[in-house]
């Protein structure tokens, strides 16, 4: 089955074409996306502004263009914090059904958490124990921790790193005070939730997924992109720390020349940062391993899982 999977997150909006059949892993076909930023185009009324909605709306519009012409057999699109948050969220769908036809689930926090655990486990299969896994996004940060394929506890915070660059970090570079109540607010915000994460065990094998984590592990020194999926990649908090002070003094320029880094993402790359840093510490670990998978693929690996067994 060829599946066009898109996701509507806070960041970016990207349309990916898989091959996927029922026990096998999906592969990639086709990507297509943009960096609209969602996150940083609502305004103090709450609502995503007029040429952001506009702008979504015609990059759906085109692709569904780009399914048809890649021979995409089942379409699935779904939403995240942006969207979900928005008070014109719901206005917004709707101009995007009328005009193109798609439906746009809108995922809450939680589901985020289950299915982006989902696709982690999956990723590194039942030999890894206990999982705890990380995921910054744009607008929020998703957390979660079983043994098994759904989570036992999961949660999600408003601290993904546009919103928390938008709202608490002005200035380029941000002054140092802007940066000290950021880590205040962010430590403060995960400490509430570890309890809960660590109740039934402390993990095997602590994993972190989405851009924020690849670029900052990229960074740190972990291998590029183009050297594939299969490489190992992971993050050493020493290496973090060593690296925070370094970007808090950056420049938005300056951080976008660092190796890994897309200019997109050049200026929420600190508070990203100060996250990472703070959930590593929080949770007492050293180390996290990279995910290539999240969200996206848990969505595709749980619409695998209703298809009928096809080799009965």
């Amino acid at each position: 089955m060829r599946l066009g999977v898109l996701d509507v997150g806070s960041n970016t909006v990207h349309l990916l074409v898989v091959d996927a059949h029922q026990g096998a892993r999906p592969l990639p076909a086709f990507s297509h996306k943009v960096e609209l930023q969602l996150v940083e185009l609502i305004g103090e009324d709450g609502a995503i502004t007029d040429q952001g909605a506009e702008r979504l709306e015609s990059f759906v519009a085109d692709c569904v263009v780009i399914a048809e012409d890649k021979g995409v057999e089942e379409f699935i699109g779904f939403a995240t914090s942006a969207i979900r948050e928005a008070t014109n969220g719901e206005r917004i769908l709707r101009g995007i059904r009328e005009r193109t036809g798609v439906e746009l689930s809108v995922l809450d926090g939680e589901a985020e958490a289950r299915l982006t655990f989902l696709a982690v486990r999956r990723w590194f299969g039942w030999s890894a124990g206990r999982l705890l896994v990380l995921d910054i996004g744009g607008g929020s940060l998703e957390l979660a921790s079983g043994f098994d394929e759904m989570p036992e506890v999961s949660h999600s915070g408003p601290f993904g790193a546009a919103r928390l660059t938008k709202d608490w970090l002005p200035g380029d570079p941000p002054d140092e005070d802007a940066v000290r109540a950021l880590r205040k607010h962010v430590r403060g915000g995960i400490a509430k939730v570890v309890g809960d994460l660590v109740r039934y065990g402390r993990p095997d094998r602590v994993v972190a997924t989405s851009k924020t984590f690849r670029q900052l592990a990229r960074v740190a020194g972990a291998a590029p992109s183009t050297e594939g999926f299969y490489v190992p990649r992971r993050l050493a908090r020493a290496d973090l720390r060593e690296w925070l002070p370094k970007l808090a003094r950056m420049t938005t320029a300056e951080r976008a020349a660092l190796p890994g880094v897309s200019s997109g993402r050049a200026r929420q790359l600190l508070a990203g940062a100060i996250v990472a840093d703070a959930a590593m510490d929080l949770f007492e670990t050293d180390q996290v391993d990279i995910c290539p998978w999240a969200l996206r693929e848990g969505v595709i690996l749980r619409r695998l899982d209703g298809l009928p067994d096809e080799w009965l």
